[in-house]
Order: C-alpha cells, then structure tokens, then sequence
C-alpha cells in the first residue's frame, strides 16, 4: 500500500461498556477527572499521566475502535480517535498515529504506533540505521538523526497536523508511543519545538512528551542540542523497563547515538529472589519481584553490538523457567513488551485499564 489512510472511532457509552448492573462504580471509569488532569497537570512527569500513556501506547498496536473504547475506560467519555497511516514496502515507511480527543475538544493525546512483531517492514524500519539530516536548521548542520525513524514521522506529519491544527478548543496536548513508536513521539516532539509553522501553532498547547521503550533517535550533537532547549530536556520522559533492550539501541557498531530528555528505569533485583523448594515463588508470596522507579542522571548508553539483540532472546527463553528467570542478564527482550511498562506505572489501588 502506498495511501494515506485516516478512520475515524467514536468511543462507546459506558452502559454499553457495562452492559450487566450499574457503570457507575468505585472503580468505572479509572479516573473520574482524567480531562481535568490532563489539562491542568504542570508538573512532569505526573503518575496518572504516566499511567494513561503508557496504556495508550500499549493499545495503539490495535486500530482507531479500540484505542478509543481503551481511552474511555480510563476516563475519557465520548472521546474520539482517528487513526492516520501510511504503508510503502518498499520504501521501509509502516508509520501509523493515533490522535484521541476528548469530548469537549480541550484534550488530545498523539500516540504513535510502536514496531508490531509478525512486521517484517516494521523491523526494517529499526534496523535502517543510516543517518540522515533534518529537513530545518537544528543545531550543526551536520547533526544527524536515524533515518528509518524520520522517515517514518514524516510520512503521515502533516495528515497528523493537520487534525491537530482543526481542533479550535485545544488546550492540552500529549505525545506518546511505546518502541519504534516512542522514537517517532520524541521526533515529533522535536520538530514542534523546532519548526517555525509548527511551534507558532502548537508548542504552548504541548504538555510533555511520554515514551516508553524508546530506542536512540540521534546523534550525540543531536541529542546535546536537544538538551540545550529547556521543554525537550525537562518534558520528553522516557520510561525503560529494567533491561530492556530496545533503548540501548542502535548498537554502537551502527554508528553513535545518544538520548536525551529525562530518563526513568524500572529496577528489579533478582538474585535475592531464587528460593528453594518446588513451590517457592519467584519475588516472594505474591507476584513478581518488586521493582522501583528511579530517575537516570546520566542516560542509557548503547549496546556495543549486534550480538547484543541474541543475548537479550537467550535472556527470553530463560525468564520462561523458574530456575533462570531471576538470574541476572545484561538484556531482555521480554522486558520491552508493552504490557511490563503498564503495570509497573499503574499507580498502587488503581484499577486495571478496563476498570475492573
């Protein structure tokens, strides 16, 4: 396919989301204020902002139907979401947005579909490492960006702003993805801040930027010139799930790339956690092992090559045996699955994200 697709999706009722006795509940929708949250919150990162992204970019891997439904469980009734894609094979471009807004239209979330994995064109995109310049002046001339991701981000940007620039009551607006689609929300991030048509319309409606699993966009004088603008230091926030593989990519071996914004790492110990006995649990009586977030003064680096992506599928096989699930590795790619990410930032007494 090489079209620009857009769908619309209306979300649900709630007595229809709960058909058997009242909807009204402790627990139904998620939050009860959610618009108001994400219209006021000036403080990032925030815990229910982190929470309501996460869970967004984890949904944004089905279509425009269920995102919407998704978002109205957490608490945004009667929004609606269009979904923005484009397909060309051949030129390595799967690029596909999500834009949900709220009822009264003061709300809307930008969310960027992450690399699906039965996507052999999606893992092509990851793996187009050669860089390639900005189209607009940022920085040195020579800074360099990785070329699969700007591709991808430019394939439906102006489909993606154009919905955005026809929403007369924008207050409030949040970008997000989880992956590859974490990458494309801190590009586009970035061109907001950066381009002149863009930052005039947008950027004092842009709240912060949430990511989650995000690889390395650019290269080191990049991510410094990015790091020099005040919102891109302090308001793109990237969330890594202990080892996560993914945000130490590219490797090194591909060339030099660097993070920037702030950094948020989910800590598991493990070594503590192996227990005698056929019935021991891993992480004591309940659950998984606890875990902390913690903030990264200095950002992940880089994995320091290709092998690196087979140490992290051995690290998946062996968390699949009680024996060798808690035994320290270096990468997982377990660890980056979307729905690790939603719950270690689901706030503690909250409701999944259906409510129940």
């Amino acid at each position: 396919m090489g079209e620009l697709h857009g769908w619309e999706a209306q979300a649900p009722g709630y007595p229809e989301m709960r058909p058997f006795g009242s909807w009204e509940t402790p627990g139904f929708p998620v939050y009860k204020r959610l618009e108001e949250r994400l219209r006021f919150t000036e403080s990032h990162p925030d815990p229910v902002v982190a929470h309501v992204m996460a869970v967004c970019s984890a949904y944004a891997y089905a279509g425009p139907d269920t995102v919407s439904m998704i978002m109205a469980r957490l608490g945004l009734r009667d929004n609606k979401c269009r979904m923005v894609a484009m397909s060309v094979d051949a030129m390595f471009l799967r690029s596909t947005a999500f834009i949900v807004q709220s009822h009264s239209g003061r709300v809307a979330i930008l969310c960027y579909r992450g690399t699906e994995p039965a996507n052999l064109i999606n893992w092509m995109v990851n793996l187009d490492f050669e860089p390639e310049r900005t189209s607009y002046q940022f920085g040195d001339p020579c800074n360099t960006v990785h070329g699969g991701f700007y591709r991808n981000t430019r394939a439906t940007r102006y489909e993606v702003m154009n919905t955005l620039k026809n929403m007369q009551h924008l207050e409030a607006l949040y970008i997000t993805g989880h992956s590859l689609g974490g990458a494309m929300a801190g590009l586009m991030g970035v061109m907001i801040r950066h381009e002149e048509n863009y930052r005039t319309a947008l950027f004092k409606r842009l709240k912060a930027v949430y990511t989650f699993g995000q690889p390395m966009i650019g290269d080191p004088g990049f991510a410094g010139k990015c790091q020099q603008n005040d919102f891109l230091r302090k308001r793109v926030i990237r969330y890594i799930h202990d080892r996560d593989i993914v945000p130490r990519l590219p490797p090194s071996a591909s060339g030099d790339y660097r993070h920037f914004g702030r950094e948020y790492e989910y800590r598991i110990p493990r070594l503590r956690h192996l227990l005698p006995g056929p019935t021991a649990p891993v992480g004591g009586e309940c659950g998984p092992p606890p875990g902390a977030w913690r903030e990264n003064t200095v950002p992940t680096g880089q994995a320091w090559g290709l092998p690196a992506i087979a140490l992290a599928g051995v690290a998946f096989v062996a968390g699949k045996f009680r024996w060798t699930r808690a035994l320290p590795a270096v990468y997982s790619i377990d660890d980056h699955f979307p729905r690790h990410y939603v719950t270690a930032l689901t706030p503690e007494g909250v409701q999944n994200e259906y409510g129940d």
